[in-house]
């Protein structure tokens, strides 16, 4: 992934540029303040993208805790409620969901 910087004046006079370089080429933009970084702008589908990898993480990484702790359990269940919280995040999401929702 290429990072944009760019001044924060460019965030305020050419919002609709940046936004378009984000989501078409799916780069962050690292948007500065007295040419020190300050903020990381990406497209809204990077961002989900980016939440549901971190999610996953943080569940593998309790996984492999819970694996060596023996806190074991028989899988069926697990995936079936596990395909179904995806399959209902993914419907929200097609519905246009709110953030807060997804």
């Amino acid at each position: 992934m290429e990072t944009v910087i760019r001044p924060s004046s460019d965030l305020r006079n050419h919002y609709n540029e940046i936004s378009k370089q984000c989501k078409e080429s799916r780069n962050a933009v690292i948007i500065t303040v007295n040419g020190r970084g300050d903020t990381a702008v990406l497209g809204l589908q990077d961002y989900y993208q980016m939440k549901s990898e971190l999610e996953l993480l943080r569940t593998l990484a309790e996984a492999e805790d819970d694996v060596k702790n023996g806190r074991l359990a028989l899988m069926q269940g697990s995936f079936d409620d596990l395909r179904t919280s995806l399959l209902e995040r993914k419907q929200t999401f097609k519905e246009g969901g709110k953030l807060d929702e997804v």
